[in-house]
């Protein structure tokens, strides 16, 4: 045993050894440096972590990015609300937060800030979850997400076939149950939509629609939940469009609240009129989100196609017009904006299929002023005309802004509502002014009686103009009659 202890060197010859070797691999590490560029070294790094981690661990890592072949990852996109129900000790960091402003007390939302760290067991299998972020080499680039899933070599076939369609289906079962709408604008400068806490209170059962009308709606929205396979099995993308037409104050953007609260789809608002250019608007519509509504406002002030399209129709036979027809053409078609086929491409063309179970819907105040390639069935298969109050309509508002079902002033408003062209907007601020019904139905009566003399001053006005100018033309025929016969005596005589 003292042999042993002889042989063993000594503390001093076991630094000096340790500051050799030291010494040792700075230089050569100075001269790997000096030598290999950075990528090179890199590489060779990454291939020898590749090759010990794959002989020597037993772990497999998935990516789930945000982004998947030029739409958004619907994975991804399932991940974010599934793992937020599964936050436990093993979380370190947690990420809180209320976006609805009518509700500054409401308790705030769980969500996951980034390397933040979630472990989930499922059948047995540990699954550890990290969101993590990667930046964008360019500034007008946004930064991209991503979750990296950790598990055991051997459970990355269970993974795949059991967990993930787990998360998928646990996400849709939240989404359908979903207690807050989001209305979503997309901010250009940023490239994202930008999403507020969306609290309309409308519904069907407040809508002063004709009941008709409405029953027709909703059995329309009822099918096209109930018709995925059917969409499917017949080539169609699975979407539906809607045309909400007629006068300022009808109702339209009321029918889309309460469209959204009866389905429970977020909204996407989107104005067509900051859009660049059409790529700029597949970009944004591709970065919507399934079981959503598509909104386009205005449809008829938002393109410049249509303007385009009509004028390439109208037919020229001077060769001057046709230059001129031809650089007008060049200029629309160089000028930034969204073009009709552009926007048909996506409604109805190959991309209407990135994304399933979505609402489209239209507005516009004039129908006629729209092309004739929107209008058809695939692009706006249901048109709802919104006209102006009928009495259906005002007994609903009636029962909904001042709680009655009858009066005595009933039969006398609906039989000026039937002569009078009204809108529900209209109606529902004169009810407003007053919850006492008597005051409020009779301040209604005194706007239509209002509108209606209105209506009869500027007709007699009208009638008044043309008796004018018939008076007037009356008076230019005389005159040429006596210059006729002033002329014809001069002849004979």
């Amino acid at each position: 045993m003292a042999s042993l202890f002889k042989e063993i060197p000594s503390m001093s010859t076991l630094l000096s050894a340790y500051a050799s070797i030291s010494t040792l691999s700075m230089l050569i590490r100075t001269i790997v440096n000096e030598m290999i560029p950075k990528r090179m070294r890199d590489f060779i790094t990454t291939k020898f972590s590749d090759f010990f981690s794959s002989y020597f661990s037993s772990d497999f890592t998935f990516i789930i990015e945000d982004r998947w072949q030029a739409v958004n990852s619907e994975t991804f996109r399932a991940i974010e609300v599934y793992l937020p129900t599964r936050i436990g000790p093993s979380t370190k960091s947690l990420l809180l937060g209320n976006n609805d402003s009518n509700n500054i007390t409401a308790p705030p939302k769980p969500g996951l800030p980034v390397d933040a760290k979630v472990i989930d067991d499922f059948q047995g299998m540990r699954l550890e979850w990290i969101l993590r972020e990667k930046e964008a080499k360019k500034y007008y680039f946004r930064n991209r997400r991503f979750f990296e899933l950790s598990c055991r070599k051997k459970d990355r076939e269970r993974v795949i076939e059991s967990y993930l369609p787990h998360i998928s289906s646990t996400a849709e079962s939240i989404l359908s149950k979903r207690e807050t709408l989001n209305l979503y604008t997309y901010d250009h400068d940023g490239s994202v939509w930008e999403s507020t806490v969306f609290k309309h209170p409308a519904s069907f059962e407040t809508l002063a629609l004709e009941p008709d009308l409405k029953e027709s709606i909703v059995r329309d929205l009822d099918l096209f939940l109930q018709r995925k396979k059917y969409f499917q099995s017949v080539g169609r993308a699975w979407k539906r469009g809607y045309l909400l037409y007629g006068p300022p104050g009808t109702g339209k953007s009321t029918l889309v609240a309460a469209i959204a609260n009866y389905l429970r789809f977020h909204i996407y608002d989107l104005q067509l009129q900051g859009v660049r250019n059409d790529s700029d608007l597949r970009r944004i519509l591709t970065s919507t989100t399934n079981r959503s509504i598509l909104l386009i406002e205005d449809i008829d002030c938002s393109t410049k196609s249509s303007r385009a399209r009509s004028r390439s129709r109208i037919p020229n036979n001077d060769d001057s017009d046709d230059d001129d027809r031809d650089q007008s053409d060049d200029r629309l078609s160089f000028h930034p904006g969204v073009t009709l086929s552009g926007l048909l491409n996506f409604i109805d063309g190959l991309w209407s299929s990135c994304g399933d179970e979505r609402v489209i819907i239209f507005t516009t105040n004039y129908k006629d002023k729209l092309d004739p390639a929107l209008l058809r069935p695939g692009r706006m298969d249901v048109h709802i005309y919104m006209g102006h109050c009928t009495p259906a309509g005002f007994k609903k508002l009636v029962n909904t802004y001042l709680g009655i079902k009858d009066h005595l002033l009933f039969k006398c408003i609906e039989d000026l509502i039937q002569r009078i062209a009204i809108t529900p907007a209209e109606v529902a601020q004169q009810l407003m002014k007053c919850e006492d019904p008597q005051v409020a139905l009779e301040s209604l009566m005194e706007l239509i009686n209002m509108k209606e003399n209105q209506i009869e001053k500027n007709e007699a006005k009208r009638d008044e103009e043309v008796i004018k100018q018939e008076i007037v033309m009356l008076g230019k025929d005389v005159k040429l009659g006596d210059k006729h016969v002033e002329a014809e005596e001069r002849l004979f005589t």
